[in-house]
């Protein structure tokens, strides 16, 4: 919805519920993905998404990316250490990769 003036016929209420719905959504996927951008946000993390969220115009492509442009914006605010050179090639641990649901895994 972005701001926008909701089509005609439709309810302005059930479709703000429903953008807040997908963006809890999408912050709980990245949050899963990204832990340590999760953590370095603490108890703002719904606040700061929000944030990063409302600042783009679309989200995107994929849930990775979304959650790697979300640590970038926290690092870009500083609330996010630099990545080790050694963290970006490591592949996810075994017991990482079962929180994952299957689609999002990689091969």
């Amino acid at each position: 919805m972005n701001g926008a003036e909701p089509p005609p016929g439709f309810d302005p209420a059930r479709l703000a519920a429903q953008a807040r719905s997908l963006l809890a959504k999408r912050r709980a996927i990245v949050a899963r993905l990204r832990p340590d951008a999760a953590a370095a946000a603490g108890k703002d993390l719904a606040t700061e998404f929000a944030a990063y969220a409302g600042a783009r115009s679309a989200p995107p492509p994929g849930y990775r990316a979304d959650a790697d442009d979300f640590a970038a914006w926290l690092r870009a605010r500083g609330r996010l250490a630099e990545p080790s050179p050694q963290s970006s090639t490591e592949p996810p641990s075994r017991a990482w990769r079962r929180l994952l649901p299957r689609r999002l895994r990689s091969r």
